[in-house]
């Protein structure tokens, strides 16, 4: 059974990466801050880094970086300076609360959803940022992108992953003009240290044996192993899923379920 709308999948997600993978957030919110700082001193240079034009109005002259203190821990920003002028993102560091909200959010409906331009350029409005050609926008939402395929597509070494946890949330998306509802499978371990680890996440059209099979498969060649407990609803295809492909592993059903 998945979890009903009443969850708000984004705000879930977040909390949970930060509770699971405090570095892995940091690192997510670093990334996210830098691009658009770095797109708001290229606009101020009126060129691209690196970018040789006639009508470039100034150039970068190094980095200074500066402590920036969240939920996630303190991130440490490179700060472009400028040869002529001073360059300082306000927008970022004094409304520390408003724009820190922002990125964590952008950070789980990233991962949740994938990135593109259009949630890179709400961002950007959000954060007060303006100038960004779409350009740039594009560019962001690229590195974004990568970040977030590279978390998903991690190797698995962290185990072994005695407990697995598994369940679907549903959530809305548009697709071919219209609103239809997707699940979104999700894996949730005890890595060998101790620490709650997000293994995956896979939107689906139906929460059926099949997904179930394709997401675990793929989780086993990410490296998932040493499983001897995985704790879930009582799906029949989701059960039939996690003994064809965890054999060993004991199931036991959610009490929350």
């Amino acid at each position: 059974m998945a979890v009903p709308n009443s969850v708000d999948p984004a705000a879930w997600l977040a909390e949970q990466i930060q509770t699971s993978d405090p570095d892995l957030l940091r690192s997510m919110v670093k990334t996210m801050a830098e691009a658009p700082v770095s797109a708001e001193a290229d606009a101020r240079c009126g060129a691209a880094y690196g970018e040789r034009r006639e009508d470039r109005v100034n150039r970068r002259n190094g980095y200074r970086t500066r402590d920036w203190d969240t939920r996630a821990g303190t991130v440490e920003l490179a700060i472009p300076k400028l040869r002529s002028g001073t360059y300082f993102p306000d927008w970022l560091l004094q409304r520390r609360r408003r724009a820190e909200q922002a990125l964590i959010s952008v950070v789980a409906t990233s991962y949740l959803l994938g990135v593109s331009t259009r949630r890179v350029d709400k961002l950007i409005e959000q954060l007060g940022v303006t100038g960004i050609s779409k350009s740039q926008v594009s560019e962001m939402a690229k590195v974004l992108d990568g970040q977030v395929e590279a978390f998903r597509t991690r190797p698995l070494d962290g185990g072994p992953y005695a407990f697995v946890w598994l369940d679907a949330l549903t959530q809305k998306v548009r697709e071919g003009g219209r609103t239809v509802n997707v699940h979104v499978l999700v894996a949730t371990a005890v890595n060998a240290d101790g620490r709650r680890e997000i293994l995956g996440m896979e939107v689906t059209s139906a929460e059926d044996g099949a997904g179930w099979l394709g997401f675990l498969r793929s989780l086993v060649a990410r490296g998932l192993s040493g499983v001897q407990l995985v704790v879930s609803d009582a799906h029949r295809g989701l059960v039939e899923a996690v003994g064809a492909t965890l054999a060993g592993a004991a199931w036991q059903r959610c009490r929350t379920h």
